[in-house]
């Protein structure tokens, strides 16, 4: 190439650096991701922040927002996730059979519809409802991560398969709820069923062709799990050290970590600098702890992998010798903010054992843990140097045994959060969760692992925090670089649906009985707009600009973990694992149905 020609790419080559992770993520992803005029990303960008530069709609005239347009699946069940736009194109999923649908945004007429046709003994497989997080865009493909684990690459003009893989095998458990991730040149994605006893994988596919590039484990062998014993560096008497050889193996009697659980079915964070993706991993298999001594490595972990290879970097364990059944799997949200007055690289967790983790991104060195939400009782605190959690004997569900009914755990299984996204505004520089307020009982018993059947093994009662404000959720703003709340705004329910805040000053969430809330972002107890959905939601917060006008989307259809009474029409107080008790009263509030309501200004 001659210095003249060289010349003239250099501008091109500038453009690309000055849009974050343009050059090293997928071009395309990235490119659609940086204008905020589309949703490209389930959570709006790598960083998963959940937040948009549009501020047309703001917090002096979000009042006056009417609803523009509605759109049904025509699926019963509980309806997590939400749309991705496009351009002049909104790709909407639903639940189980898991339907696309691509509407042109002029006239809301149906471009295409996907119905992939499921075998449905794939439903009875799956733990807590059949419900499916979204979408993922590139190079104009659609890509749906069904319940049958069949990964599919649909062209996004016609709706046509382009390619599809299977992921897993339902016959042994293994199902897929979780949004696909594109990084560079791969589609990257989980795998659920913990409950019943699968070892627990990210996979890592060619987005042309569908060719299976890496699949790296969260239990097992060092192979398996794409560890350097070396290299692979955790948290360790206050600093970063290598994990060693055989670093899970030693954690497992025997060859239990074959049946190990630890999947991953969360939100995954990627920082394209660093060439890093950032996911948690869940619960060991079975709920009873008396049955897997040992930490149970590296269920319950945070782990940061190199995208080309699934090299892991670091790993840090949250919950060693889970017995509570507090997954790992939520969001992990990078943001660069000053920890303890140092500005820092941070991964931020909010996980479900009800500690709200800060971690350097780069190292993986922990900063801080802290509570966060006030009735969390299973334990006192973390120990910085250990990184361990100072359990409290009282609530230890190994320590009481099976065939006893420990009392009054806080949280509930389902966590001070489960899997629905928060968000961080970089103007007030605080992060906005949705929260349960939910305790319980939990008695382990016995079970016997067969294959493609449940390996629980715990009984479940969950009731509102008592001694609080009667509700089960706040709605809290946090402040990740002190590990403290801000502001607390109780619900009367699970705040269940993921938030988006905006450079208007608002921060929407949507709750259990339906309604969507805006709220002032300096002042979330400063409620600007109310609406009521025409189902319960367990959705996401989406926004977008089109043809000059800004729109609010919210996905409603009651159901998941917290809504599966009404689901699946379940009646026992112990059935749905504990929540159909919880959240009986549901049923006064909400009816199935899923539904995108679409709300701008007038």
């Amino acid at each position: 190439m001659t210095i003249k020609a060289k010349l003239k790419l250099l501008p091109l080559v500038f453009a690309a650096l000055a849009l974050p992770g343009l050059a090293f993520a997928n071009s395309d992803s990235a490119k659609l991701s940086s204008n905020p005029k589309n949703w490209a990303q389930a959570n709006g960008d790598y960083w998963q922040q959940r937040y948009s530069t549009l501020n047309q709609i703001n917090k002096d005239n979000v009042k006056s927002m009417k609803v523009a347009w509605t759109f049904s699946t025509g699926v019963l069940r509980g309806h997590e996730g939400g749309p991705l736009v496009i351009g002049d194109t909104l790709f909407i999923h639903s639940a189980f059979p898991n339907k696309v649908f691509a509407i042109n945004l002029d006239d809301q007429t149906i471009k295409w519809k996907y119905t992939p046709v499921q075998d449905p003994s794939v439903i009875p497989v799956m733990c807590c409802d059949t419900v499916n997080r979204g979408l993922a865009y590139a190079e104009g493909k659609i890509f749906l991560q069904q319940a049958d684990t069949t990964l599919v690459a649909l062209d996004a003009k016609s709706g046509k398969v382009i390619w599809s893989v299977k992921n897993g095998n339902p016959k042994i458990g293994e199902t897929n709820t979780n949004v696909p991730h594109i990084y560079k040149d791969k589609v990257v994605t989980g795998i659920s069923g913990g409950e019943f006893g699968v070892q627990g994988f990210v996979a890592a596919y060619d987005i042309n062709s569908g060719k299976q590039v890496w699949k790296c484990y969260s239990v097992g062998p060092d192979d398996q799990l794409c560890f350097d014993p070396d290299k692979t560096m955790t948290w360790t008497n206050g600093k970063m050290a290598s994990v060693g050889k055989d670093s899970s193996l030693k954690t497992w009697k025997g060859d239990q970590w074959k049946i190990g659980g630890g999947t991953t079915w969360g939100w995954y964070g990627y920082d394209s600098s660093l060439n890093l993706m950032y996911y948690g991993s869940g619960n060991p298999s079975t709920w009873n702890p008396s049955q897997r001594p040992g930490d149970n490595k590296w269920s319950m972990t945070i782990f940061a992998r190199d995208v080309d290879t699934g090299k892991a970097k670091w790993v840090y364990q949250m919950t060693p010798f889970d017995e509570w059944d507090f997954d790992g799997i939520n969001e992990m949200i990078l943001a660069d903010i000053p920890v303890h007055g140092k500005q820092t690289k941070a991964v931020v967790h909010f996980d479900r054992n009800g500690f709200g983790y800060t971690l350097d991104r780069v190292t993986g060195a922990l900063l801080v843990a802290e509570k966060y939400d006030p009735t969390v009782n299973w334990a006192t605190h973390v120990d910085m140097k250990t990184g361990r959690p100072a359990v409290v004997s009282k609530y230890s569900t190994a320590q009481n045994g099976p065939d006893v009914n420990t009392k009054g755990v806080c949280p509930a299984a389902l966590g001070t959060k489960d899997q629905q996204p928060a968000s961080f505004s970089p103007q007030t520089g605080l992060f906005y969760v949705p929260t349960n307020h939910v305790c319980m009982d939990y008695e382990p018993f016995k079970v016997e692992y067969t294959a493609g059947q449940p390996y629980v093994g715990a009984t479940l009662s969950m009731f509102p925090a008592p001694g609080s404000h009667g509700g089960m959720g706040n709605f809290i703003t946090w402040d990740a670089g002190k590990g403290k709340i801000v502001q607390s705004k109780p619900e009367k329910f699970s705040v269940w649906s993921g938030v988006l805040t905006t450079a208007g000053g608002i921060a929407c969430y949507g709750t259990l009985e339906g309604y969507l809330k805006c709220v002032d972002a300096k002042n979330i107890n400063k409620e600007l707009y109310k609406f009521k959905t025409p189902s319960g939601i367990i959705g996401n917060v989406n926004t977008w600009e089109f043809k000059g006008k800004q729109y609010i989307g919210i996905l409603s259809g009651i159901g998941g973990w917290a809504g599966i009474g009404l689901a699946a029409g379940l009646e026992k107080d112990t059935d749905g694992l504990g929540a159909v008790g919880g959240y009986r009263e549901l049923n006064k509030y909400t009816e199935l149905g899923g539904t995108l309501t679409v709300f701008s200004l007038p």
